[in-house]
């Protein structure tokens, strides 16, 4: 693995032009409306967790469509007072797994919720429980390009909703203050968590690191590494589908969704990252429009990104924020 995307200087300075439908906006809205319009509330079940500094609870919430979506709720035992609450979303391919992997915020002394990724939890981790009903025409195995041809059945349609539901979720628990609420995720988590910052208003911060799912023409460009690998597999075969295949990633592009932030935000980019390459990464990181923004850069690393480094940083960041 080597440095092969651009020199540093240049990357901090990389603002490209990326298609943005005029529609984006009133697009979000409706889809955003409609899934709110559906009801439905959170459900919560108290788990047994061998913890006694926290405590769980298993979660049910209505997302995208009304669909049950399944995630954890966790807290520090004993706290009777609201807290700030840190909403987390998953890699690719993993799901919400066990309630014991996901209780360092809840140690921290924040409340957390662990979003399941609908139709995912299969491919590394503890699992998921949240299946995945959208419509879907011809794809690639994979989640990338599940209803590409068509933004109202594209996959992270369902996804980046599913994400704004279990924000409006998290703020409605009991001891959650609402009006301290942050996300986070790493690869396609960051980018789902890029995405909530860019459609929910007064999020007090977001922790996205290594995202995915952002500059999707520049990516398919310069890696040919899974999951962006699976877009261009489909495109060798539906040749003449690419412009109607980047007119639907253009609703779901993370730099897009970027310029829609208002929260201030803690990024990272490891710049011999293969998966998601550090000039996307940036794309999305200069576009952002909340503020303070910062990015910790490791230079000697690919996606694993910072490891334990940057959740410490992410845990200075957000106490900062909180008080």
């Amino acid at each position: 693995m080597a440095h092969y995307d651009l020199p540093l200087e240049e990357l901090r300075a990389y603002a490209p032009t990326v298609r943005e439908p005029a529609d984006f906006d009133s697009f979000w809205q409706a889809t955003i409306a409609e899934s709110r319009g559906c009801g439905g509330e959170p459900i919560l079940q108290a788990v047994d967790l061998p913890l006694p500094q926290v405590e769980a609870y298993d979660l049910t919430f209505p997302g995208f469509g009304g669909h049950p979506i399944k995630a954890w709720y966790s807290r520090p035992s004993g706290r009777d007072e609201s807290l700030p609450v840190v909403v987390q979303f998953q890699g690719y391919g993993g799901g919400r797994g066990l309630a014991i992997e996901h209780t360092f915020w809840a140690s921290a002394g924040f409340a957390h919720v662990m979003m399941d990724t609908r139709g995912q939890g299969s491919s590394w981790g503890g699992g998921g429980e949240t299946p995945d009903p959208g419509a879907s025409s011809a794809a690639v195995p994979g989640f990338m390009t599940r209803g590409i041809l068509d933004r109202d059945e594209y996959y992270f349609r369902r996804v980046f909703t599913d994400a704004v539901r279990a924000v409006d979720a998290a703020r409605s628990l009991p001891g959650v203050d609402a009006s301290r609420t942050l996300v986070t995720g790493g690869s396609q988590g960051g980018g789902i968590a890029l995405a909530a910052a860019g459609l929910v208003s007064d999020l007090v911060g977001a922790m996205i690191d290594v995202p995915f799912l952002c500059h999707y023409e520049r990516a398919l460009a310069v890696t040919d590494t899974d999951p962006f690998g699976e877009i261009r597999r489909y495109l060798a075969v539906h040749r003449a589908k690419a412009d109607e295949v980047f007119d639907t990633l253009s609703y779901f592009d993370g730099v897009n969704l970027a310029k829609r932030t208002d929260a201030p935000a803690l990024f990272s980019v490891g710049l011999m990252d293969q998966t998601c390459p550090p000039s996307t990464v940036f794309a999305a990181f200069n576009a952002y429009a909340g503020r303070p923004k910062d990015i910790a850069v490791y230079p000697y690393n690919g996606h694993e990104g910072g490891g334990p480094h940057q959740t410490k940083r992410q845990f200075s960041f957000a106490q900062d924020l909180v008080g």
